[in-house]
């Protein structure tokens, strides 16, 4: 399949969607399970899908599975324990602060891409690309923001700050571990390592419950009814996430991924009551204006 240049931006802006309902969901479920059970979640119920979407793409395709090398090995197990990392981390910020906010917190996430993806990547910043990142760097410390005599509350800031770290590695292990593979499309590629990274963090995961916390994995499992809706939706989300990092760069993916923030207001105030103050609407304005510089950098 040839390779056009608007499929990034497609590709992002379906994840982004898919991944606010499955944060919504994840929420919920972060009150009955906790925040490491909420985070298992996302991957065991996740995973039948991957597995699924996968097959689909070699059965439609033709193609045979991709054979990984080293390489590929090494990305994804990075990519997998980096994106665990950033989810734990993320739902625990959830826990402090309010849906939007705690959201906002990760998108330090273009900053920490950008300098992933130069330094291990090679992925090189244009200066309209480096001003949309500013330009959303500085939406999310508007909208973090506290206000005027509010006392500083250092916790949610450092979980979202290096969630959004966690995540930022996760995507360049995956987008390296996709252009690692030889002689692959990016549809097979991108489906192909999203089975093989959820079955990775299946196993490390489980693993770490039979280990510890044997209740807990009971708990997860007895709630398989709204746990198989989150890891649907969370599969879903990152088949297209994967996409977009085979076609394009994961700085310019992660930063127009921000308009994760305006659908995450959107719910918020429709299903959660929560309501937006003039600062963080201020703070969506600039992050709207990196995601236009990003899409004509």
């Amino acid at each position: 399949m040839a390779i056009e240049p608007w499929f990034w931006v497609v590709f992002t802006l379906v994840a982004a969607l898919v991944q606010t309902g499955r944060n919504v969901m994840q929420r919920g479920l972060t009150e009955t399970l906790g925040t490491l059970g909420a985070t298992q979640v996302r991957f065991l119920y996740g995973f039948p899908f991957g597995v699924l979407f996968c097959v689909i793409v070699l059965t439609v395709t033709g193609a045979k599975l991709p054979n990984p090398n080293a390489a590929t090995w090494m990305w994804v197990v990075g990519g997998g324990l980096s994106q665990i990392l950033g989810t734990f981390l993320f739902l625990a910020a959830m826990r402090e602060k309010s849906f939007v906010v705690a959201t906002a917190l990760t998108k330090f996430e273009p900053v920490w891409v950008a300098c992933f993806g130069l330094v291990f990547l090679g992925d090189s910043l244009g200066v309209a690309l480096t001003i949309a990142i500013a330009a959303a760097t500085a939406g999310v410390l508007v909208m973090s923001w506290p206000a005027r005599g509010a006392q500083w509350a250092l916790k949610p800031v450092l979980l979202g700050v290096f969630s959004g770290a966690g995540f930022g590695m996760a995507s360049i292990g995956f987008r390296g571990a996709i252009r690692s593979l030889e002689n692959t499309s990016f549809v097979v590629g991108a489906s192909f390592i999203l089975a093989l990274g959820l079955c990775i963090q299946t196993l490390v995961l489980v693993g770490y419950m039979l280990w510890r916390d044997r209740p807990l994995l009971r708990s997860i499992l007895r709630a398989w009814r709204p746990s198989l809706l989150a890891g649907a939706f969370g599969a879903g989300a990152s088949q297209f996430w994967f996409l977009a990092f085979a076609v394009e760069s994961a700085a310019r993916v992660r930063t127009l991924a921000l308009v994760e923030i305006i659908f995450a207001q959107i719910i918020s105030r429709r299903f959660l009551s929560q309501n937006s103050s003039a600062k963080e609407w201020l703070g969506m304005a600039l992050l709207i204006v990196g995601v236009v510089l990003v899409l004509n950098s």
